[in-house]
């Protein structure tokens, strides 16, 4: 082992998962080197973890990498540089290659979807049935914010919901997608079961359904605005140290609320309005319910100052 590391005192170690026995390497160096700092990454999320996890109990720590925030970016340019590329982030995400090259982020969506998404994850031995994986992902690209059951969508994609529910895990391990429960605590008519699907990153979204269109010609600016407004909350907190729970909020007589976060005991609502002039209002039934809880609602307007 020395005389690999030779006097270097940090390794790094790119894509990880490729190399065979990488755990019990990283183990016997852990062990051996203890001045030794070793960086491991890899694209592979789930094979990374599957490879280390066992043999490097106690002697390692995570990190989750996604992909920029926009507090990283507005402390880099402005925030009001920011704010003035909110349709661009909305319509291509914050993916490096993305940001870096915006007079191809077209291009460079579709390529990076195209083996990120499929030729990658398809890889896994759990995904039997290839062809179902490109059908989920478009499915829940075009349903983005909206309640989803697995049985709703095997019927759309033509399997059965054992395989949705397998491989949106898989999809959600590899920080494509992660999903939302609903809350419910005091109502009875409170949706106990449902969940919403979000993607990490809008322009991956946009890519599946290949709409790379100006937010003014778009039908899904809503969509696009909660989708992007969630997965940037969730970076903010994240790299803040904040690990609330996250929820949505609705009854059987369809009254709803965005987004919540429950920690520490308090509760806080969100309302994702993309026109600052609409107007948003909380439901009786919900304030009566939850009197404690603090209630917002963010526009393109304010939600600066909710994210950096």
């Amino acid at each position: 082992m020395s005389a690999l590391v030779g006097a270097n005192r940090i390794l790094f170690i790119d894509e990880a998962q490729r190399v065979p026995g990488i755990g019990l390497t990283l183990k016997l160096l852990a062990d051996q080197l203890p001045n030794v700092q070793t960086i491991v990454t890899g694209s592979s999320a789930l094979e990374l973890a599957g490879g280390i996890n066992e043999p490097l109990t106690g002697r390692k720590f995570e990190y989750r990498l996604l992909p920029f925030s926009t507090a990283e970016l507005a402390a880099e340019t402005s925030p009001r540089e920011e704010k003035r590329l909110l349709e661009q982030r909305l319509t291509y995400g914050f993916y490096p290659d993305i940001v870096l090259h915006p007079a191809e982020a077209d291009r460079r969506l579709t390529e990076l979807a195209d083996s990120y998404l499929y030729k990658d994850i398809l890889r896994f031995q759990d995904v039997r049935k290839p062809a179902i994986l490109p059908k989920l992902l478009l499915a829940l690209a075009l349903q983005v914010g909206s309640q989803v059951s697995n049985y709703e969508l095997s019927q759309i994609v033509g399997t059965d919901p054992a395989t949705v529910d397998r491989y949106i895990g898989l999809l959600e391990q590899t920080f494509v997608i992660f999903q939302v429960s609903a809350f419910s605590r005091n109502l009875r008519n409170e949706l106990k079961k449902s969940k919403k699907i979000f993607f990490y990153d809008n322009g991956i979204r946009n890519a599946i359904i290949k709409n790379f269109n100006p937010i003014s010609l778009r039908v899904d600016a809503g969509a696009l605005w909660e989708n992007f407004i969630i997965a940037e909350r969730i970076k903010a907190n994240l790299y803040a140290g904040k690990r609330p729970a996250y929820y949505f909020w609705r009854t059987t007589q369809q009254q709803e609320i965005d987004w919540l976060e429950e920690e520490n005991g308090l509760l806080r609502a969100f309302e994702f309005k993309w026109n600052p002039t609409a107007k948003a209002k909380f439901p009786n039934s919900f304030q009566e319910a939850y009197p404690n809880a603090e209630m917002a609602v963010i526009s393109p307007e304010n939600y600066m100052d909710w994210l950096v």
